[in-house]
């Protein structure tokens, strides 16, 4: 895509643009807003950015930008690597073969200060490069591009200004002063450990739970605490000079348990976060690094191993992609995210990414609590470490292997269950919870509120951290998230647009991404695009609404029935591969409207019932005189066998359902008895049995007496 413009030479581009990396991700701090207290002015005019021109903001209108992460598109040309080693071979690049990246040398670096530094990586999987000398970023197209100007051209390497990124709006550059402003004021008026009063200081440790982490391992990492907040402030220096780049903020809130709840905020926003706490203390000979999911985590580790530690920038839920390269020096790499179920998995899916064979995770157990814990407990962090298990496993396990994750379950049995609804307590009931790795179908009649009910399960979800992915072919990305957004404010924003910034920006934190597929779509491109998405953005939930739009695409002399098991198929293994759960919707076939919908009335055979953990069917009775009324039903439930049915109301204001009031309608679930009920019925009807004996012994006793006294009768 940048072609043309490098043929044309790199002056008119750098007279037009200001230099802008694809690291620099600028966003609005919602942070920043808290932190200062101080009301934000709104250009009142102005050219902003949106697409592929600029439009005009006038006086007394809303201006807006575009998003390029709003919305997931699929890769123009999937890329392998083996197709990157062949074009690297075929320019004569000399690479290695790194764990998650391949190495070469960098075209961004003059020859005489190259020398054998492979200081460019590439992604395995997307292709995407980083030039950890320049700080230069761009995507596999970007490389080719400059690759085959530097061999028309004969140059032996590029200025990195030839990668310039869009103009900025004047919105965009507001934010941006705005948060280098922020972020330095904060940090000039926190105060260093070593600074405090001893007194001041242990008090601080102790609201924190960190009495055992010293001043000079504080000291050590530039952790500093920000006395209007009380929270501590975990610096970011990146960059060839190692300038403040961002800030995290940690509060402490106490909780009626012993343990404390913290709270963070980062400038700037969370997905423009990109600080490997620690990484600056990794010299370029160390092997060996602890990886943990929280900065406190880090400090204890480092203070009581000595070794190399470095903290994901948001913890256990996500692992961007751009900070692979940082992490390519390590030959082992120990994974310590936490002491939750939670942590377990997401260090099973990071392992992924790094590279199974140099990877070994510290089992979650109570002898191996998160590191700041077991700091304060006196472990022997050497012993857990060391007693880590390789990530890579073998094709058969005894249940050696698997006692421990067996033990694990039934200790930790409401975190195996998964994420909670918030707003559907019966579903909460019925499934227990939202797990990752596992199959959804939904199915119900047409007009019923198919899109409209899964929409606010998933945006359920995802307001509790579940990375969500929404596939939607009937209806476009814009009127879906109208929908969401609705549902998200409770109300209706036609009606309050005076209203509409504010949920906007909340809405905009969520981690939520849409893919631009409409209509009759491929099955191999959702699946790339999917794929795509899973490994840049940790999605822990897909949506794919519906099912017979990925039918039209196939080859027509191929029976549909056969089409159809083969797409679910290939869902279900995209679920179990990627441990990542999948909500298929498929319309029901043809029923006439007094019946309601059982499995069977599921589209096609019987393989999306089989294959799926979980069947949902959303029952809707019409009625003449008033709306019809809804209830959802749980048919299929793998995970413990409950299942059941629970009506739902409709609000139409704010397009969301709910559990209707108690007494208005029964609730009916359909599961087993408890054993204490069942005793309850036998004895009831042993007491009915034992009525009806007496009942029929009292017959009998009168019947004969009466007849006795007729025969006395006839005999006088």
């Amino acid at each position: 895509m940048w072609r043309s413009l490098l043929l044309r030479g790199t002056t008119c581009l750098t007279q037009v643009a200001a230099l802008r990396f694809l690291h620099q991700r600028h966003f609005p701090s919602l942070c920043a807003r808290l932190l200062t207290q101080r009301p934000l002015r709104r250009p009142t005019c102005g050219l902003e950015f949106r697409g592929g021109g600029y439009f005009l903001a006038h006086s007394g209108t809303r201006a807006f930008k575009k998003d390029a992460k709003s919305s997931l598109e699929s890769p123009v040309s999937p890329i392998t690597v083996t197709d990157i080693k062949q074009y690297l071979r075929s320019k004569d690049i000399p690479f290695h073969d790194g764990y998650s990246c391949l190495h070469t040398l960098s075209i961004f670096v003059k020859p005489s200060a190259r020398k054998d530094s492979f200081s460019l990586f590439l992604d395995k999987t997307t292709g995407q490069f980083l030039c950890k000398d320049t700080l230069v970023e761009g995507s596999w197209e970007d490389l080719q591009d400059c690759l085959e100007v530097m061999q028309k051209e004969e140059q032996d390497c590029l200025n990195p200004r030839v990668l310039l990124g869009y103009p900025e709006s004047l919105e965009e550059q507001e934010d941006r002063e705005r948060e280098l402003w922020e972020v330095q004021r904060i940090w000039s008026s926190s105060v260093p450990f070593s600074d405090l009063p001893e007194d001041e200081a242990q008090l601080i440790k102790t609201m924190f739970q960190i009495t055992k982490v010293s001043i000079a391992t504080l000291k050590k990492f530039g952790v500093r605490l920000f006395k209007p907040t009380k929270s501590l402030v975990f610096p970011w220096f990146g960059g060839p000079d190692s300038t403040l780049k961002g800030v995290k903020l940690l509060s402490a809130q106490s909780t009626d348990t012993d343990k404390v709840m913290y709270n963070e905020a980062t400038i700037p926003k969370s997905n423009s976060y990109y600080n490997l706490f620690g990484l600056p203390l990794v010299g370029r000979m160390d092997s060996e690094v602890v990886l943990t999911g929280h900065e406190l985590d880090t400090l204890a580790v480092s203070q009581a191993t000595g070794l190399p530690s470095v903290a994901l920038p948001r913890g256990v839920s996500c692992l961007p992609p751009i900070l692979l390269p940082y992490l390519e020096q390590f030959k082992r790499v120990t994974l310590w995210l936490g002491d939750d179920i939670r942590s377990w998995e997401a260090s099973k899916i990071f392992s992924r990414k790094l590279g199974l064979r140099r990877c070994s995770l510290v089992r979650p157990g109570e002898y191996r609590p998160c590191p700041v814990e077991a700091l304060a407990q006196g472990k022997n962090f050497g012993h857990i470490i060391k007693s880590s298990i390789p990530a890579a496993h073998k094709s058969i396990v005894s249940f050696k292997q698997l006692r421990e994750d067996v033990y694990g379950e039934l200790v930790n049995t409401e975190q195996v269950a998964g994420v909670k609804w918030g707003r559907f307590q019966e579903l909460n009931r019925i499934l227990k919870g939202h797990r990752k790795g596992e199959l959804t179908v939904f199915t119900g009649p047409t007009g019923s509120g198919k899109t409209t009910f899964i929409s606010e399960v998933a945006l359920d979800l995802c307001m509790q951290g579940v990375n969500t992915l929404w596939g939607s072919f009937e209806i476009n990305n814009v009127r879906l998230a109208k929908i969401m957004l609705t549902q998200f404010a409770m109300q209706r924003l036609e009606e309050n647009l005076e209203q509409y910034d504010f949920w906007a920006d909340k809405f905009e934190e969520l981690p939520l991404y849409f893919m631009t597929f409409h209509g009759q779509q491929n099955i191999k491109a959702v699946l790339d695009t999917m794929q795509h998405a899973v490994y840049l953005y940790d999605i822990n939930h897909v949506i794919i609404d519906n099912l017979q739009f990925m039918m039209g695409q196939e080859n027509l002399s191929v029976d549909k029935f056969a089409v159809q098991d083969h797409i679910i198929g290939a869902f279900r293994k995209f679920a179990t591969n990627s441990c990542c759960h999948v909500t298929l919707v498929i319309h029901p076939r043809k029923e006439e409207d007094d019946r309601e919908l059982q499995t069977a009335s599921i589209f096609g055979s019987a393989k999306a019932s089989q294959e799926a953990d979980n069947v949902l069917i959303l029952q809707e009775k019409k009625l003449v005189t008033c709306p019809g009324r809804r209830s959802l039903q749980v048919t299929k439930n793998r995970f413990d066998g409950d299942v059941g049915i629970f009506p739902l109301d409709f609000i139409k204001s704010s397009l969301t359902f709910s559990a209707p009031i108690k007494g208005k309608h029964k609730l009916r679930k359909v599961a087993s008895k408890p054993e204490n009920e069942e005793d309850e019925e036998e004895e009831v009807q042993v007491k009915k049995k034992e009525d009806v004996k007496k009942e029929k012994a009292v017959k009998t006793t009168k019947t004969p007496r009466n007849v006795k006294k007729g025969n006395e009768s006839m005999e006088k």
